[in-house]
């Protein structure tokens, strides 16, 4: 498709910010994102294998992991608007014609999500104590939530691999000359690069119980043979996990369309299998540092920050395979600054998020540290007033300019 074209699609008010904003966060969220999915992946698939398990240390990992599937849900699904809204700001053109190809599965999208929530939410209620209880109910709930939610990926996988072919999509859209707007096919997917991101599920949830038992180890009475179950559990997750991710990575690149080929051997391919590499690396490199301090967590932070890598390496390729091959340059969208709401954008990303979620990780910390019932310190509490204090703020501010904007025109 002719440049020209794909210019004329964007917003004519323009973007109300640098561009490069848009982008760089884009990336950051979808890191975010994307590791809240993998955790769940990982979290609801150790759930369904422990509950089907009669074993002991399997059935207190299937009660934690639903516990956590349950939170990283609800985490993935809020991370997940910011990235939608950065890509829709910049990449409009391709975005919008993709979702409108395929607009039965967008709207399916959330009907699919919202039942795969149910059921994992179900799943939950039915099985409040999986270590006590004997039997489990309705795994099948718990199955069909996976399935669900690899429905839910595999949708927004075949938006994003449609939006970079605008060369076919006059020929999705009227095959033979023929019009269908129905928008019942997805017309694109690559099954290697959709695996990857799938399989990368394995490694971080890996990494997470890592981090999962080096939290256990600071309470004490730990049973030590859980402890050790879990990493011998960890360990291969990890290993193993992350050789068939960079294995289905490698098909990926094989894969790529001809026009975008040396993307394979390029530096941001280059650097995302040496983060990946290295992710994979830390806990046996570590080895016994892990039982101490926070060496624990660091092979997650490492794995966060490999996430990161791989965002970054996606949207460039996604840059070479638009401006590269179809010569549109999303950093020079017309700016019309708007300072109010980027500051707002970041004010309450940074001061707003950061205290509240300051206040929850330590209540959690706290309380995960303390036999029987938890009570909060005066310092805690402060926090929790702060956090309440900044949300009340930012709710009044927000209704405040509103009504000064609708009625001071």
């Amino acid at each position: 498709m002719d440049a020209s074209m794909l210019y004329a699609l964007r917003d004519p008010l323009g973007v109300p910010a640098a561009p490069i904003i848009f982008l760089l966060l884009g990336v950051l969220t979808w890191a975010l994102h994307i590791a809240a999915v993998h955790v769940l992946l990982g979290a609801s698939s150790l759930t369904l294998f422990g509950s089907l398990n009669k074993n002991l240390h399997w059935r207190r990992l299937a009660d934690a992991m639903v516990s956590t599937a349950k939170i990283a849900v609800s985490v993935a699904i809020v991370l997940g608007v910011a990235p939608l809204l950065f890509v829709q700001v910049i990449y409009d053109p391709f975005w919008y014609t993709s979702n409108v190809l395929s607009a039965w599965w967008v709207i399916g999208f959330i009907a699919f999500l919202i039942i795969g929530s149910l059921l994992l939410f179900s799943f939950y209620a039915l099985n409040s104590s999986m270590k006590t209880q004997p039997k489990t109910r309705c795994p099948g709930a718990m199955l069909a939530a996976i399935a669900f939610f690899l429905v839910v990926g595999f949708i927004m996988h075949a938006l994003s691999v449609q939006m970079l072919k605008p060369e076919k999509w006059m020929e999705w859209y009227a095959p033979g000359g023929i019009v269908d707007a129905s928008g019942r096919a997805l017309h694109a997917y690559n099954f290697w690069r959709f695996g990857f991101f799938i399989s990368l599920s394995a490694p971080v949830i890996g990494l997470w119980l890592i981090a999962y038992r080096r939290y256990l180890l600071g309470r004490e009475n730990e049973d030590q043979a859980y402890l050790a179950f879990v990493r011998r559990l960890a360990m291969p997750l990890i290993s193993i996990g992350g050789i068939i991710a960079l294995a289905l990575y490698v098909g990926w690149m094989a894969t790529l369309d001809q026009n975008v080929a040396s993307f394979a051997l390029s530096f941001w391919s280059i650097i995302t299998v040496a983060m990946l590499l290295l992710a994979v690396a830390v806990p046996f490199v570590l080895s016994k540092k892990i039982d101490s301090g926070f060496w624990g967590y660091a092979p997650f932070a490492v794995g966060a920050v490999a996430l990161i890598v791989v965002g970054a390496m996606r949207e460039a390729l996604r840059w070479t395979t638009l401006y590269g091959v179809h010569g549109y340059n999303a950093l020079d969208y017309k700016l019309h600054m708007d300072w109010y709401s980027t500051l707002m954008f970041f004010l309450t990303f940074a001061v707003i998020g950061g205290a509240v979620l300051a206040y929850l990780l330590t209540v959690s910390w706290k309380a995960g540290q303390t036999k029987g019932m938890y009570v909060a310190s005066p310092m805690v509490n402060r926090m929790g007033t702060i956090g309440i204090s900044l949300l009340a703020v930012w709710i009044i501010q927000y209704f405040a300019i509103g009504l000064w904007v609708a009625y001071s025109g």
